[in-house]
């Protein structure tokens, strides 16, 4: 004698599982491999604010703290005043911190919230040699659009790096892992 399943059972067993995956999804900031990608809906003021003077980072290659305390210091943000009306600057830091990172590789607050002093960003470019950093076509460690086209969506991947104008190529080569 053989056992049948009761279709309505297995039918909301379905549903229930589907909900809660579509749930889940839905709150998740969006990470491929580990890496912090830029959430689906970013305010207008943080691309024309904080793009401005340089990439709107992706707010999950930074914890919380780190966020909060670069947002209530824009005063002297990294020898600059980037002073924001607080009607402007309190949604962006409760945006920054909802959307920070929460992996055990990108949660530990770097030296000086400097996203380039994470453990993580000087792992990832052991190898990059500090000419490189320095060179006109790059400017800084921070300008990662310089060698990561999709930058600016939060896409890091080391498949996708593109060699710098000016940079010997063969120079280039050692970056990968």
């Amino acid at each position: 004698m053989t056992t049948r399943a009761n279709p309505t059972i297995a039918w909301r067993a379905t549903s229930a599982l589907s909900a809660a995956l579509l749930w889940t999804l839905s709150i998740a900031p969006a990470r491929a491999d580990d890496k912090a990608r830029m959430p689906a809906l970013v305010p207008q003021a943080y691309t024309q604010e904080c793009g401005s003077c340089h990439l709107a980072y992706p707010p999950g290659l930074l914890p919380a703290r780190s966020w909060q305390r670069l947002m209530t210091g824009l005063d002297s943000h990294f020898g600059s005043d980037a002073s924001l009306d607080a009607a402007t600057a309190q949604p962006l830091s409760q945006w920054l911190q909802a959307h920070a990172a929460t992996s055990r590789k990108l949660r530990a607050e770097p030296p000086h919230d400097r996203i380039t002093q994470a453990d993580w960003f000087v792992r990832k470019h052991r190898r990059v040699d500090r000419a490189v950093w320095a060179h006109p076509s790059v400017k800084s460690a921070a300008n990662c659009a310089a060698c990561h086209p999709g930058a600016g969506r939060g896409d890091f991947d080391d498949d996708d790096l593109r060699t710098p104008p000016g940079i010997d190529p063969s120079v280039a080569r050692r970056w990968r892992d």
